[in-house]
């Protein structure tokens, strides 16, 4: 890879994610994630890398989804399309992340309904799009497929890849061009193995973002913390299997015990700031994405991100 300024030996892979029309999608932006050549956050010019992105997570069916957001969000939860419009006009999200709950109730999937709903995401918001799919190796075939030929010219990112669960992903990512999440259970080695199995059956490395797997604050988050330490390290001394930007999530974020105290809107408060904390500190150590669910959330991390990456002169595209 060459020595950078930095002195470091590797530098982050870059992936593409959306696609404009010039690109042959409808999208209204693109993002290139990575591009690092030093430590997160310190990079400047040509080893500065990806400014942070916030994307925001909705899902098909808010059965699984936390309590506190359906009770702050109302009927709106229940239409992904509109709260997209909202997340990109309203709340200042870069980026958008469809949860396909659906596909993790039940044994059969409603292809039309799936179908429906991605493509009216897609016409709701001009932003970049996240699809996680199912869950079930039963049913991960025919998801991933619709997911990728629905998108198809999109540019998508599809996810999760997951070490007993990735040729489905990776043969929808490959045959309609998209990105795809590797999810690993906070282990460095476990996601470089995963990354390993990814380009053994076609998936290029510009085409992988990993997901380290994310401990809320005070559940876990200093173990990710330190496994995203070690992959940025480990990457950035020469390491290609690591090599590639990370994205974060923590769905329990907004589950703790410390959310479910008090009224509605000191709970609202406690989780916005429980899932603003556990994000910007994934931020700093190395996410190129970050993914919440508190409209809140989205407007303190850009802020955030703003303040981070404001004196870094050639940061991003």
């Amino acid at each position: 890879m060459g020595t950078t300024k930095t002195g470091w030996e590797g530098r982050i892979a870059t992936v593409k994610i959306g696609a404009t029309p010039i690109d042959g999608g409808t999208r209204t932006r693109t993002y290139t994630l990575g591009g690092d050549g030093d430590l997160p956050l310190l990079g400047v010019g040509e080893a500065a890398g990806s400014v942070p992105l916030v994307a925001y997570d909705i899902c098909d069916d808010p059965a699984l989804w936390p309590d506190l957001l359906k009770s702050i969000l109302g009927d709106k939860i229940h239409d992904p399309a509109e709260l997209a419009r909202r997340a990109e006009h309203e709340y200042g999200a870069d980026m958008i992340r469809l949860n396909l709950t659906s596909t993790r109730r039940k044994d059969s999937v409603d292809t039309s309904a799936l179908k429906r709903t991605i493509e009216e995401v897609l016409s709701a918001t001009g932003l970049p799009l996240i699809i996680e799919g199912s869950a079930d190796p039963v049913i991960d075939s025919e998801v991933f497929l619709l997911c990728g030929e629905v998108a198809d010219g999109e540019n998508v990112l599809l996810g999760t890849a997951e070490a007993d669960r990735y040729r489905s992903v990776a043969a929808a990512a490959v045959a309609y061009h998209h990105g795809v999440i590797a999810q690993s259970p906070i282990d460095a080695n476990l996601a470089k193995q995963l990354n390993i199995l990814l380009h053994e059956v076609g998936v290029s490395q510009d085409r992988i973002v990993i997901d380290p797997y994310t401990g809320a604050l005070g559940y876990g988050l200093e173990y990710s913390y330190s496994v995203m330490e070690r992959i940025r390290y480990a990457a950035l001394k020469g390491d290609r299997d690591l090599a590639s930007p990370m994205i974060s999530a923590s769905p329990d974020a907004l589950n703790v015990k410390e959310v479910r105290v008090g009224t509605l809107e000191e709970r609202s408060a406690t989780g916005c700031m429980w899932e603003y904390t556990t994000a910007l500190a994934t931020i700093v150590a190395g996410a190129e994405v970050v993914v919440v669910r508190h409209p809140g959330s989205v407007p303190l991390l850009k802020k955030a991100v703003l303040g981070l990456t404001a004196d870094s002169a050639g940061r991003g595209e």
